[in-house]
């Protein structure tokens, strides 16, 4: 896989723009170890290895487990989540997959249950930021580190 060009290099103003914004949305009060659960989640539904890679080792530095990360995909078969958590990565996944759920009121329902109204603002642009990253990286094939060690043959 080839990088298709540098978002940062080709229009270095707007993305620059697009960090401030998310450094604000990142800074907003939501727990650290949420909002990166809700960044992994919703990149492992797009399919954002680059974002992957970067909230799971985000993740990792703020003190998850990678038992927590490594079952993310499977949150509602896990008992390893709180409700709050579930509630956030309920509503990740009505959000993430909008075309198809329409953001069902059960779902609403579920993040209301454990969201201020004020904290639910924060947690519905933390998902429609993370969704905007993995678009940005997905588009122009962004391509995470790797290590010697992990690099395919």
């Amino acid at each position: 896989m080839k990088a298709r060009m540098n978002p940062f290099a080709a229009a270095p103003a707007v993305m620059k723009e697009m960090l401030d914004f998310a450094g604000k949305v990142q800074g907003s009060g939501l727990e650290a170890s949420l909002t990166e659960l809700v960044k992994i989640r919703a990149s492992q539904i797009n399919g954002c290895a680059f974002c992957i890679h970067m909230h799971a080792l985000d993740a990792r530095k703020q003190g998850e487990t990678e038992e927590r990360i490594y079952l993310l995909s499977a949150w509602r078969e896990s008992p390893l989540f709180t409700d709050r958590e579930r509630a956030a990565l309920g509503w990740t996944e009505a959000l993430t997959l909008v075309s198809q759920t329409h953001a069902p009121d059960a779902d609403y329902a579920a993040m209301r249950a454990h969201f201020s109204e004020e904290e639910s603002v924060k947690l519905t642009l933390l998902i429609g930021m993370i969704n905007i990253w993995n678009r940005i990286s997905i588009g122009f094939q962004s391509i995470h580190p790797v290590s010697p060690r992990s690099e395919a043959a």
